[in-house]
């Protein structure tokens, strides 16, 4: 036993550059900000990448302009449908026969707070954020069981450590899809499947935006200007070329948050410090993209610019 923890050590100490040549990766919500940026990383890397989205122009398209020598595919569907997640994978087999590493990327959020909103609207998000990745990774075992190097990423969030008031269903969402990842990656450690995942924080895409906007979480907005998706990428691909069982784009913020959980009952005390200082954040954020011009005053608020 002390063997195998101390051959682990060495592994995690090891830095390797994963390379794509002659793999095939799907990832889930590839046409949006965060996916349609990773799947130009991975092809880069030599990798042939399966685009899964709901929306399937758009995943033809990110597919369309891949670069490097991979064979590139666009597949669309509603992944919190079983029926659909199994069709997608069995086109996956029809052409590759395998995954070598299965990217779960969709998510949702809400700016409808807790007590105005509708069971359907729960159901959903939940559904897309925890139900969707679980039932994909879970299908997807039989092709990942046939790589020599299989391998599952999944993009959390902070949220699924620190609660946030004012989006309590999508942090319920990614505590337990965290839960559910970390206990994955112990269940399937002794097959040779690595799972680990991303935990970013605020990141700059369409859905902030469009959050932003709306009057959304400002809590998230705590630590400077939001991360680029390329942050959350390269995280997602230092995984790859380090498997361990989470990494978080911004390593001080997530201590942060991490050290206030050890004492969740001063909560309450320390929540106006953090919504103040979210505040600040989320207000500097729409003036940047006013500047950017992402956005127009709408009367005493503001919209998206297109």
């Amino acid at each position: 036993m002390i063997g195998e923890a101390l051959g682990e050590l060495r592994r995690l100490l090891t830095h390797r550059t994963w390379s794509g040549t002659g793999r095939v990766v799907v990832v889930t919500g590839g046409a949006g900000g965060i996916g349609s940026v990773l799947c130009h990383r991975l092809a880069g890397r030599g990798a042939s990448v399966v685009v899964v989205d709901r929306d399937g122009e758009r995943a033809a398209a990110v597919a369309a302009g891949l670069p490097g020598p991979g064979r590139h595919a666009a597949l669309d569907g509603d992944l919190t449908d079983p029926a659909r997640i199994e069709a997608v994978l069995a086109e996956v087999e029809r052409r590759a026969g395998r995954i070598d590493v299965l990217v779960n990327n969709t998510g949702m959020t809400s700016a409808e707070r807790f007590g105005e909103r509708s069971l359907a609207s729960i159901d959903r998000e939940i559904a897309v954020n925890t139900l969707s990745p679980l039932h994909v990774t879970r299908l997807a075992l039989p092709l990942l069981r046939r790589s020599s190097d299989p391998r599952v990423v999944t993009t959390v969030s902070l949220a699924g450590i620190f609660p946030q008031a004012e989006t309590p269903i999508y942090c319920a969402s990614k505590f337990g899809l965290r839960g559910a990842m970390l206990s994955i990656a112990l269940d399937l450690h002794a097959e040779g499947i690595r799972v680990g995942s991303v935990l970013p924080s605020a990141t700059d895409t369409p859905m902030l935006r469009r959050e932003a906007v709306e009057g959304g979480n400002a809590l998230q907005f705590q630590s400077g200007p939001p991360q680029r998706a390329e942050d959350v990428v390269d995280a997602v691909l230092s995984l790859l070329d380090r498997p361990r069982l989470e990494v978080y784009p911004k390593p001080a913020e997530s201590r942060l948050v991490r050290l206030a959980m050890a004492v969740p009952n001063l909560l309450p005390t320390l929540m106006p410090f953090f919504a103040g200082k979210g505040e600040d954040g989320q207000r500097a954020y729409l003036e940047d993209l006013l500047r950017r011009g992402e956005v127009v005053r709408d009367g005493g608020g503001w919209a998206l610019a297109r």
